[in-house]
C-alpha cells in the first residue's frame, strides 16, 4: 500500500488576496478556483509537485457551523493562531528576498537553525505562518 499526501488546507479571510499572494509572491500555480454550494474551491501548488495541491479554504468552511464558531475561527486566523505551513526551498536567502521585496510580513529573516536547516517565517494576508526551510548546506 501507498500512502501519499494529495491535499492539504490553508485558512484564508479573502481569496483574491490570498491568490494574489501564493500565485503571484510565491509562484505556485492555480489549479482550481471554482464556485461549490455558495463557497470558493481554490487549491494552488508547486509546479514541481504535480500531486499535491493546498486547499484555501475560509477559516471554518463547514457549511454547518454556528455563527459563533465561525466568528470564533474567524478571530483566531486573525490573530495568527492556527496552524503555519512549511515550505522547502533549495534557496532559504533567495526566498525570503523575492517574499521580502513583494512585500511580505517579516516574522523571522534567515537563520541556521540547531536541528540542521536554515529558514525564514513571513505572515501571509490572512495572518497564517509561513515557514520556508532549506537543509543546511555543509
Amino acid at each position: 500500500m501507498d500512502i501519499k499526501l494529495a491535499q492539504c488546507f490553508i485558512a484564508v479571510d479573502d481569496h483574491d488576496k490570498a491568490l494574489a499572494f501564493y500565485r503571484d509572491v510565491l509562484g505556485l500555480e492555480v489549479r482550481n478556483d471554482v464556485g461549490f454550494e455558495g463557497m470558493r474551491w481554490v487549491t494552488v501548488g508547486a509546479p514541481s509537485q504535480p500531486d499535491v495541491e493546498i486547499v484555501l479554504e475560509p477559516p471554518l468552511a463547514d457549511p454547518n457551523a454556528s455563527p459563533a464558531d465561525k466568528q470564533a475561527m474567524a478571530e483566531l486566523l486573525a490573530k495568527g493562531l492556527l496552524r503555519g505551513v512549511i515550505f522547502g526551498t533549495d534557496d532559504c536567502d533567495a526566498t525570503f528576498e523575492r517574499i521580502r521585496a513583494a512585500g511580505g510580513e517579516v516574522l523571522q529573516e534567515p537563520i541556521d537553525q540547531p536541528y540542521g536547516v536554515r529558514d525564514c517565517a513571513f505572515r501571509d494576508p490572512s495572518g497564517n505562518m509561513l515557514r520556508f526551510t532549506q537543509p543546511r548546506r555543509q
